[in-house]
């Protein structure tokens, strides 16, 4: 009997394919850590980085993400039961009906939200090393002090009080033997459905998530059914 693995629910349409996911482990904001432990469940809201598989030896079949937790915090102390989860969240936003084209045809419509997401399962590794974790918080500002016009570096702070933030972190790293991505971006409604809620999210401030919605239109595969899909 084959084994089973918990996941997340993704129906056929909202199922990205591997270089969508891929994308979103690479340029997502921050994300939940997750372990299971004899404590009980732990988790912790923190940016990592994506090394993309073949970008070094070891990094597996499907890359790993890097970040790290306070070295007070005590999840990265406590054993992990079983696997780790990284939750990776990219835009989202709810959807009124009031944007639906059939709700004038028939009014048999009804709220959601549309999301994209990705929840990536592996093994936790403890990286309890000064110059890993310089490496990795050079990293994390380098990509996200990118886009400033006049980027922080590590190196403007003085070196003793960098030092002394360094020793106060740890770094965490998850090996990932799993991934499972969820696009819900209206791939199960009408034509007019999709094009009334791109228009509604753009006049709304939804921008984003609107944009991603038309690239999903652009993707091979999508299905105009109503089927109810949360």
């Amino acid at each position: 009997m084959p084994v089973i693995l918990p996941g997340v629910y993704v129906p056929a349409h909202f199922r990205p394919d591997d270089a969508a996911v891929r994308e979103l482990l690479a340029h997502h904001g921050a994300a939940d850590l997750i372990t299971s432990t004899s404590r009980g469940l732990m988790a912790t809201m923190l940016p990592f980085v994506y090394d993309a598989p073949g970008s070094r030896p070891d990094a597996g079949e499907h890359g790993t993400l890097l970040g790290h937790v306070a070295r007070n915090n005590d999840q990265w102390r406590e054993p992990v039961q079983g696997e780790a989860l990284v939750i990776v969240r990219g835009p989202d936003a709810y959807v009124t009906p009031s944007w639906y084209a059939t709700k004038r045809e028939h009014g048999r419509v009804v709220p959601t939200w549309n999301y994209i997401t990705a929840h990536a399962y592996g093994r936790l590794v403890i990286h309890d090393d000064p110059a890993w974790v310089e490496a990795l918080v050079r990293r994390l500002t380098a990509r996200h002090e990118a886009d400033r016009a006049e980027p922080w570096s590590v190196d403007d702070a003085p070196p003793q009080y960098i030092e002394g933030q360094l020793r106060a972190i740890v770094g965490v790293e998850l090996q990932i033997e799993r991934v499972e991505g969820k696009f819900k971006l209206s791939q199960n409604r009408s034509e007019a459905d999709v094009e009334g809620v791109i228009a509604g999210l753009d006049a709304s401030g939804g921008g984003r998530l609107a944009n991603a919605m038309r690239k999903a239109r652009r993707t091979p595969g999508r299905q105009d059914t109503e089927a109810t899909a949360r």
